[in-house]
């Protein structure tokens, strides 16, 4: 009777433990394997909504160009939400990358000598702009928020004094030559855009560097007193970030052949609502570049769908709002369900 007795208690103590169903729904796989079927899904309704329009390899191409530019930012970003943090001024600093490098003394010395100083200005520009991110941040303990909010503004408006806000045509003939041809009959944005996924996962799941930026968004002050160097780590994160936008910024000239001011608007919360949609955690401690790129293709196979359909853009945003509500939902109800097994 007693042994009776305390089978039963011990059972009764004893936690639930989670289902195998909801063990593999919580884990990266399940997460990505939820996005590709939405993505699926979208990829249906487009179908049946416009036929051959949609179903053909040259819009699928149009597609994944379209998210390119996109793409580099949300993985740049996709380091820093993992990290706990977050960076408001990548869009604002894509347009002041863009205007920069097509200054008309840039494209001058370009063309005496390489288009490649138009890239490697674009994206010095970004990596300078992160690195004062990342000390105002790190150093002058400035909330991320509020720092590359300021940035945002403040790189919009250099922007604005550079251009004159006028339209920079470029006209470096090696530069235009290389961005309108492509390699095996895919753009070279497109090319761009998987260079950087590819290394970005390898950055973040398989180096020490990865590590680090996960153990310090799960918890930061453990991360210190373990001994990882967290200030100068925040710091070549923004770095990081700035130069995903500097990149973003030579992809947008390529694609428009023009520096603009207002290049990047709105593209810092597009990029946080992809890297959200795409699995990582907004309060840092779990990033996944895979999923970033999914979230990047789900938001522009649905604008293509809208557009091909002549939707309206105002229900286009609508839709995006309601998606990335669910994300954050479900990341909650997941987190929640993960700690209580793990307690």
């Amino acid at each position: 009777m007693s042994e009776q007795t305390s089978t039963a208690t011990t059972t009764e103590s004893s936690p639930a433990q989670p289902s195998v169903i909801r063990r593999f729904l919580s884990g990266s796989a399940g997460r990505n394997i939820g996005l590709i079927i939405a993505l699926l899904l979208i990829v249906v309704v487009g179908w049946i909504t416009a036929g051959d329009r949609f179903m053909n390899v040259e819009n699928f191409i149009t597609i994944i160009r379209f998210g390119s530019i996109l793409g580099v930012i949300a993985i740049g970003m996709t380091f820093v939400i993992t990290a706990g943090g977050i960076d408001l001024s990548v869009g604002s600093v894509m347009g002041l990358a863009s205007v920069v490098a097509s200054l008309s003394w840039i494209q001058t010395a370009a063309t005496g000598s390489t288009w490649l100083l138009v890239v490697v200005v674009a994206i010095a520009v970004g990596g300078l702009v992160g690195l004062i991110n990342g000390l105002v941040i790190a150093y002058g303990r400035v909330v991320p928020f509020i720092a590359t909010l300021a940035m945002l503004v403040a790189a919009r408006g250099l922007a604005e004094i550079f251009s004159d806000r006028h339209s920079q045509i470029v006209s470096v003939t090696g530069f235009l030559n290389f961005f309108r041809s492509d390699f095996i009959g895919v753009p070279w944005l497109i090319w761009i855009f998987v260079l950087a996924a590819v290394v970005g996962w390898f950055l973040l799941a398989r180096t020490t560097y990865g590590r680090r930026t996960v153990a310090i968004g799960g918890n930061h002050e453990a991360s210190r007193l373990a001994g990882l160097k967290v200030k100068r780590h925040t710091v070549s994160l923004y770095v990081l970030s700035g130069l995903a936008a500097g990149i973003a910024g030579v992809m947008i000239l390529a694609r428009t052949t023009a520096g603009i001011s207002t290049h990047g608007q709105l593209y810092e919360l597009d990029a946080i609502a992809a890297v959200v949609v795409g699995g990582t955690l907004l309060v840092g401690g779990r990033g996944t570049i895979v999923g970033t790129v999914l979230g990047v293709l789900i938001f522009s196979t649905l604008t293509n769908v809208f557009t091909q359909n002549n939707l309206n853009t105002s229900v286009q945003a609508v839709v995006k709002g309601i998606i990335i509500v669910v994300a954050v939902l479900l990341q909650q109800r997941f987190a929640k369900g993960s700690s209580r097994s793990t307690t």
